[in-house]
């Protein structure tokens, strides 16, 4: 009798499961945001770096697991089931638990702060439904090149990715940590990686030497990039433009600096390329990045940027 009632719940259970899977995907629908869970496979192998390390059994939180190695087609991103098949496994977990039966702990990966389901998807899913906080777990992390959170939309996974594809490029998250390089556009990390690129041309003929491409990203960093950031830092200007980046703004004030010496010659400065960009805005940045730009920029920063 016992049993029966166990099984009778996790029905009731899995049917209000699937009912707010349905509402999960009119939500998605009308507000534009993904419903999905995300896929291990869409962590860029260059985001994890090495293989995972045991961290032995720990309480997870549930919020926190956003994603799965092999069934992330079976449920959505609150881990309701959105496959009828996953049904008959679903009930026979559900009945486990009301029957409080202890159920082995589930295994996952770790990166960053978020974590994928290498097994125990349908007690994730049951733990969900019956309203649990954590789950036991079974834990091998990843070290991630990039910050991982388990809010990431999958555009916003993307952007990681690619970020991390340019540092295992240029190996600057190893050379200077500190330097923060995400971009908002994930196209324009090519750019970047053609700024560097034209940098390693002109050492490599100061030098007279080849210049490996770490050393020119090193170089790149410290005589192109870290000049125009302290401008960006020193005004302040990057609160006048929500929701980019220093990297955002070095691009077009390097770029723009590129467009003037095509057309005026190479007289033209950091000084003056600041101050033609910042016309173009308010006159309020105008003014805060002029004075910056005076007091910040020296000339020999200006000869370094000619090259």
């Amino acid at each position: 009798m016992h049993e029966r009632r166990a099984l009778e719940r996790a029905t009731e259970a899995y049917e209000r499961a699937r009912r707010k899977a349905f509402l999960g995907r009119v939500l998605a629908a009308t507000t534009g945001r993904s419903n999905r869970l995300l896929a291990f496979s869409d962590i860029g192998t260059e985001t994890r770096v090495g293989g995972p390390v045991y961290r032995g059994l720990q309480a997870v939180e549930l919020s926190k697991i956003v994603g799965s190695v092999d069934r992330y087609t079976d449920f959505d991103r609150a881990f309701m089931p959105i496959q009828e098949f996953t049904r008959d496994r679903w009930q026979r977990v559900g009945s486990a638990y009301f029957d409080d039966i202890q159920l082995p702990p589930v295994t996952l990966y770790k990166l960053g702060d978020a974590y994928f389901v290498i097994d125990g998807n349908h007690r994730i899913s049951v733990a969900h439904e019956l309203g649990r906080e954590f789950i036991d777990a079974e834990v091998y992390e990843f070290h991630a090149r990039v910050p991982i959170t388990p809010d990431m939309e999958p555009e916003e996974l993307t952007t990681a990715n690619t970020l991390a594809g340019f540092l295992a490029a240029t190996r600057l998250d190893e050379a200077r940590p500190e330097s923060d390089l995400r971009l908002s556009e994930v196209e324009n990390y090519t750019r970047l990686l053609e700024h560097i690129q034209v940098h390693r041309y002109f050492r490599s003929i100061e030098d007279s030497r080849e210049f490996s491409f770490a050393e020119a990203a090193e170089s790149w960093h410290d005589r192109v990039y870290q000049p125009i950031v302290g401008v960006i830092r020193a005004t302040g200007i990057l609160r006048d433009f929500p929701n980019r980046t220093e990297a955002d703004l070095y691009l077009w004030l390097a770029e723009h600096l590129h467009y003037l010496r095509e057309r005026h010659g190479q007289g033209v400065d950091l000084n003056a390329a600041a101050r033609s960009f910042a016309d173009r805005f308010t006159p309020r940045v105008f003014r805060r990045l002029w004075r910056g730009v005076a007091r910040w920029v020296a000339p020999a920063s200006a000869r370094t940027m000619k090259k």
